[in-house]
């Protein structure tokens, strides 16, 4: 078993992965400063004897004895990323080079968390591994697009220069129990305006695609990556590859909910991809690694969900 550190880990998929590893019989370390993550999401976790919550931000240095590192940290969704772009720039930068620096000094093994939003507003479809991406360097996503890819790039030349062992994962659209209540994604949009009779807002004409995959399929993704040789660094897509547009997400959530909110259209916001959908072919291959619950199921649990956390 690891001493295991994980930051952002009181976030969404954060405090997910913190909570399967302990399971597993490790160790584990739980970084965050609470900017966008929500305490309660390890509440069920404190005072476990092999769980240990530290508040700090990865933009200043960090110093712990551990095996493993799982880079996470780093705001997710618009509304966070966008209210702080710089900070967001400097946790994605920063934080990258203070957790490569602890592997360097540590021999850990490192894991980047990293986005299918390198890829942009793709031309290539479904987005593979090779694709460079198409992303509008000053716009109002670049904080986040731009600081992901640099991240990337800071940990293969990490891997060139001094020989740390990394490993790279693109995640995309990913949902589950315990987002937040206003974290400005697309399923928690949709399922919480149902839950509270409130009109469904969507961007655009509703016809650009997303793919969705449930937060436990990603976890097992980046244990298989973690644990997978030092030969394969990645980048590896983890993401579902079914496929959907808007309006037929806002349908699923309207049957499922037996809400009659109308649905609303708004304009498209700037640099909002048209389409989304991973090749995986990679990470069937190297990882033995494929999603396993449909979209269907894993909205019977978002809503559920989110009807406790809004009752």
């Amino acid at each position: 078993m690891s001493k295991i550190l994980v930051t952002g880990g009181v976030g969404f998929i954060g405090s997910h992965l913190c909570e399967r590893l302990l399971a597993e019989g490790h160790s584990v370390i739980c970084l965050d400063n609470f900017f966008s993550g929500d305490r309660d999401n390890v509440a069920h976790l404190l005072g476990k004897p092999d769980f240990t919550l530290v508040e700090h931000d990865v933009t200043k240095p960090f110093c712990f004895d551990v095996e493993e590192i799982y880079n996470l940290a780093c705001p997710a969704s618009p509304v966070f990323y966008q209210s702080d772009p710089v900070k967001t720039t400097r946790t994605s930068v920063l934080g990258a080079i203070n957790a490569l620096e602890l592997a360097r000094e540590t021999g850990a093994k490192i894991l980047q968390a990293s986005t299918s939003e390198v890829y942009g507003d793709p031309a290539v479809h479904p987005q593979n591994g090779q694709y460079w991406g198409n992303v509008n360097p000053i716009g109002l996503r670049s904080c986040y697009d731009e600081g992901k890819r640099c991240a990337e790039s800071l940990f293969f030349d990490y891997r060139r220069r001094y020989g740390v062992r990394i490993k790279v994962v693109r995640i995309f659209n990913t949902y589950g129990p315990r987002m937040a209540v206003n974290d400005g994604r697309v399923i928690s949009n949709f399922v919480v305006q149902a839950l509270r009779g409130e009109d469904i807002t969507i961007y655009g004409n509703g016809q650009q695609t997303r793919s969705f995959q449930y937060v436990s399929d990603l976890v097992e993704g980046m244990l298989r990556m973690m644990d997978s040789g030092d030969a394969f660094s990645g980048p590896v897509n983890l993401g579902n590859p079914g496929e959907f547009t808007m309006l037929e997400l806002a349908e699923k959530v309207l049957s499922k909910t037996d809400c009659r909110s109308r649905l609303i259209f708004r304009p498209l916001p700037e640099d909002d991809p048209r389409m989304r959908r991973p090749d995986i072919s990679l990470a069937a291959r190297r990882l033995n690694w494929q999603p396993l619950v449909p979209l269907d199921e894993g909205l019977d649990a978002v809503i559920a969900y989110f009807r406790e956390r809004l009752a």
